[in-house]
């Protein structure tokens, strides 16, 4: 079986729309692409390479993402990110399977948690979702998402796609973390079974 693992670069406010330059969607007249830039350091680039880059894995996009990366990722094949997309298989959640144009992309078809179910249960290398911010809440609400790694940029953009909107409650365990110089977190978080609540409130004063 392979984990599904959600990676997401993310302002303070939950927008990630364009993190890497102002090129990569610039749609819904987003003015605040590339983001990211000024953020990157010797730590965020250790933790990222220990936890995605330095594993084995395939994509897991929804079509709009896939669209995005398939436009600007193969025009920067000489990005160590862009070398490592070219050469592993896209799997891309769409209704039209017969349009994807870019090298080693596989369609599912249907509904998305069937599928990425399905998927789920094969022999393989583990799949990691990139933007795909509509793919969360069907995947978070089925279960499917095994292991979330946020990288959280200290900036508020105030307007752009967001992640992690409409899913079921789900309860998170850190299992890994770490605070780079430019002031941005990394987190790493597992399921953890139902939310948990409680009361703040003192029952008895005596």
């Amino acid at each position: 079986m392979r984990r599904i693992i959600g990676g997401l670069f993310t302002s303070i406010d939950g927008v990630i729309q364009a993190p890497g330059g102002p090129e990569e969607d610039p749609s819904g007249g987003f003015a605040h692409g590339g983001w990211m830039a000024g953020y990157d350091d010797d730590v965020t680039d250790g933790f990222i390479g220990e936890h995605i880059m330095g594993a084995e894995y395939d994509l897991l996009l929804g079509r709009r993402t896939y669209d995005i990366f398939a436009d600007y990722w193969p025009r920067h094949r000489d990005n160590p990110v862009g070398e490592r997309f070219a050469r592993i298989t896209k799997y891309v959640v769409t209704s039209t399977p017969g349009t994807l144009g870019w090298e080693g992309s596989q369609a599912l078809v249907g509904h998305p948690a069937v599928a990425v179910a399905r998927l789920r249960e094969e022999d393989g290398p583990d799949l990691l979702i990139q933007g795909s911010g509509q793919l969360y809440p069907a995947l978070l609400g089925a279960g499917l998402i095994d292991r979330l790694f946020l990288t959280i940029v200290p900036i508020i953009l105030g307007t752009g796609r967001r992640a992690l909107t409409g899913g079921a409650p789900a309860g998170l365990r850190l299992v890994d973390h770490r605070v780079s110089g430019t002031g941005v977190i990394m987190a790493v978080y597992e399921r953890d079974g139902a939310v948990r609540t409680g009361d703040f409130s003192r029952q008895d004063d005596a």
